[in-house]
């Protein structure tokens, strides 16, 4: 982070410990002004997993949630009780909700609109551009108009994070160009933020060349000055008032 000039940075719980959050807390503990934490939902049909949210938000100090779908149980859908009884609780708690679509936001994009109409109170985050690449067919036209038109929700923020996932060409990504074009007309700048991907993109580009990509494809557009200067910090600073100020 040092290296590339990035003051502070969310972390979220990575899938590979699920809902064992004690290494992120520990973090956030040893770092209060450097990091937020972001924590994993658990959608477990017993209901436990809104409980352990609240714990998490509020006795941890976690700021954050992330729905990953891959994680409800098998035929159920995010807008299942435990779901919005989740959903719901991250908007009356004060937090954002990230939605991590592995598979792409088409077949998601129903359950997305529904939460976001009922719960207007909930923020909501699109992780990784919503694995929207740049569209080469009708079906993803389709799934990136979709993507877009959920700009409509004034709550609804995008991370135009994780470069090398949404990219069809090498480093430094410039085929992103248009992605990035689409989302500053549709959400405007102010609803936009970078994010690295790491640890993922260590071995893509490095962190540093990460954060430099953005940059590159930026100016491709371009993008104004102060347009990136959200995408690259106001914005996330925005949606975590107080999170980075030097004690």
């Amino acid at each position: 982070m040092s290296e590339a000039g990035v003051d502070g940075a969310v972390i979220v719980q990575p899938i590979n410990h699920m809902f064992d959050h004690s290494l992120v807390t520990s973090v956030l503990k040893k770092y209060p002004s450097k990091f937020v934490g972001c924590c994993l939902a658990n959608p477990a049909d017993d209901g436990t997993g809104i409980k352990q949210l609240e714990h998490l938000i509020v006795q941890e100090k976690y700021r954050a949630v992330r729905f990953n779908p891959n994680l409800w149980p098998s035929g159920q859908k995010m807008t299942n009780e435990v779901g919005r009884s989740l959903f719901s609780k991250a908007g009356e708690l004060g937090v954002p909700l990230g939605i991590m679509t592995m598979k792409g936001v088409g077949p998601y994009i129903q359950e997305i609109e529904e939460l976001c109409r009922d719960y207007p109170a909930t923020t909501v985050i699109l992780d990784h551009m919503a694995f929207c690449k740049p569209p080469t067919n009708d079906e993803e036209e389709k799934a990136f108009s979709s993507f877009l038109s959920l700009s409509r929700f004034p709550q609804v923020y995008v991370k135009y994070s994780a470069l090398f996932r949404i990219t069809r060409e090498a480093y430094p990504y410039e085929d992103t160009a248009q992605l990035l074009s689409s989302v500053i007309s549709h959400y405007g700048a102010s609803r936009v933020m970078w994010g690295s991907d790491f640890p993922y993109v260590v071995p893509e580009c490095g962190y540093k060349g990460g954060r430099e990509a953005i940059s590159h494809v930026a100016s491709k557009i371009p993008v104004s000055q102060s347009d990136l200067e959200w995408i690259l910090g106001k914005t996330v600073s925005q949606l975590f008032q107080g999170a980075w100020v030097t004690p």
